[in-house]
């Protein structure tokens, strides 16, 4: 057990420091501190040394040079059982420091402000607080370093059972996340400049009770604000590995759309989309798509819930609702059902930043397909136009054929899907496959494919369900006798010149 007799603190975040720098010198702990962090100790009461005493060294440069001295390094990094590092620390007049309670300047928080200059986000980035923590951190057996005001808590109790001492396991999970911390911040920093090649570091969220597996384990890791990662959970059981990528997928879905939508989503797939004038109404109509697989989904809404929408979600059993508020009454329905998650999102927001997908030995990175069709890049190549209806329905299957995997096919109706074919391996099978699961008449509705067609087989194939109108990438060296299969068909089609595989 290393007892702790001397202590740095230099914080910035000064949530919990007061309760905390008592508890240290209820056990005679010596506390040297810093600048607005020495005053709030000494207003609190606290016997305080400025670090300035120990240095022999003014602050400086506006706050810039005050730790950066042998006699805090020297303090930290020298091993205790070290006998020359003794001897160095008795000629050079350094006292051993064993406690480092450090968080950093907030240039997360502070580049995050609109119309922050580039400047004010320089000053933000903090330098002795890195070096005094990587200090403690590497002489972590002698020294404990104290990163967050999350941590305070467990190390008061773990203090007062061991009278002012802390294990050599709780100075390693000290030092593990000290490092954990420098490392995001210099990601954060480095992500400002210029430096997309730095792989981002996650902090450890939460243990999920097992990954896509119970013989799985698995953990949460939010990577900033906003996404699925930091949604509120306002009722139901903690949520598993699986819902969170089910409610990732739906949730990004419903945010690619400015109408009232929902979607239901089963394994990653849509089961079903709707739009209507309320979201109880584009709750039906995206459970009428296929009201079997609905059945333990995921339901996403990008508007506030009311009590309407929810006693229509209700009626089923599903796992997760996920939406940017609920209405009280609403709330009250859906905490009714102890075994669904209600989510609540802080914005209706595309998720930004690159996708990481992890393969055997790396990591794949690319930019999000943010891509949004407009209208007027569509290029009719079929001898028929699209009438207005069918142009609204191809635009609304074109986006839910985005957020469906490869290959996919997508039959619709204006605000409603009709069928859906996923992830085979064979286009003309996702063809096939989405008409026979299609609820609702196939007849009359419209075909989105997420890639061109190589061959006019599929094309054939929608055209014996009724299909009216079809809209894919083009592109394929096949395309003339796709075109002409949709002509002799009296088929409207348009290309985006743009695919959206989704793997």
């Amino acid at each position: 057990m290393r007892r702790i007799k001397r202590a740095v603190i230099s914080v910035s975040d000064k949530t919990g420091i007061i309760d905390f720098a008592l508890t240290l010198r209820q056990f005679g702990v010596e506390i040297i501190s810093t600048g607005g962090t020495a005053r709030s100790l000494r207003e609190a009461g606290l016997d305080v040394l400025d670090v300035s005493d120990i240095t022999g060294f003014p602050e400086m440069m506006d706050g810039r040079v005050k730790t950066l001295h042998p006699r805090v390094h020297g303090g930290l990094l020298a091993l205790r059982d070290n006998p020359e590092h003794v001897a160095a620390m008795e000629r050079n007049g350094i006292q051993p420091i064993d406690m480092v309670v450090v968080n950093l300047y907030p240039f997360a928080e502070t580049i995050a402000r609109e119309g922050v200059t580039r400047e004010e986000a320089i000053e933000q980035i903090d330098i002795g607080g890195p070096a005094m923590i990587r200090s403690a951190a590497k002489n972590g057996t002698d020294v404990a370093v104290v990163t967050a005001p999350a941590q305070y808590e467990k190390l008061i109790v773990e203090l007062k059972q061991n009278d002012g001492a802390l294990s050599p396991a709780t100075h390693e999970w000290l030092a593990q996340a000290a490092f954990q911390q420098t490392a995001r911040y210099d990601s954060i920093v480095s992500g400002y400049l210029g430096g997309a090649d730095l792989f981002p570091v996650f902090d450890r969220s939460v243990d999920l009770r097992y990954g896509e597996n119970p013989h799985q384990s698995a953990a949460l890791y939010p990577g900033g604000e906003g996404g699925v990662a930091n949604a509120e959970l306002l009722s139901g059981k903690e949520m598993s590995y699986n819902n969170y990528v089910d409610a990732d997928a739906a949730w990004q879905l419903v945010c690619d759309f400015e109408a009232t939508t929902c979607a239901i989503i089963k394994h990653t797939n849509p089961a079903g989309v709707g739009q209507g004038e309320s979201v109880a109404v584009a709750y039906q109509k995206a459970l009428a798509t296929d009201p079997v697989s609905a059945f333990g989904g995921i339901v996403a809404v990008n508007r506030p819930v009311n009590a309407a929408a929810a006693q229509e979600i209700a009626k089923i059993f599903t796992e997760v609702v996920i939406a940017p508020g609920y209405d009280a009454d609403a709330l009250q329905i859906l905490q009714a059902k102890k075994n669904l998650r209600v989510l609540r999102m802080a914005s209706v927001e595309p998720v930004k930043g690159p996708e990481y997908k992890q393969i055997s030995g790396g990591m794949l990175v690319q930019t999000r397909d943010q891509h949004q069709l407009k209208r007027e890049d569509l290029k009719v190549v079929s001898a028929r136009q699209p009438t207005e209806d069918e142009m609204r329905a191809l635009l609304f299957a074109w986006t839910v054929c985005k957020h469906t995997k490869s290959n996919a096919i997508v039959y619709a109706r204006d605000g409603q899907t009709v069928g859906v074919g996923a992830g085979q391996m064979s286009r003309v099978d996702s063809v096939r496959i989405g008409a026979m699961r299609a609820q609702l008449p196939v007849a009359g509705s419209v075909l989105a494919s997420d890639a061109f067609f190589p061959f006019r087989d599929g094309l054939d194939e929608a055209a014996r369900n009724g299909i009216t109108a079809v809209i894919q990438p083009g592109g394929s060296v096949r395309d003339d006798e796709v075109i002409a299969a949709a002509n002799e068909h009296g088929l409207a089609m348009v290309f985006t010149g743009v695919r959206h595989f989704k793997h």
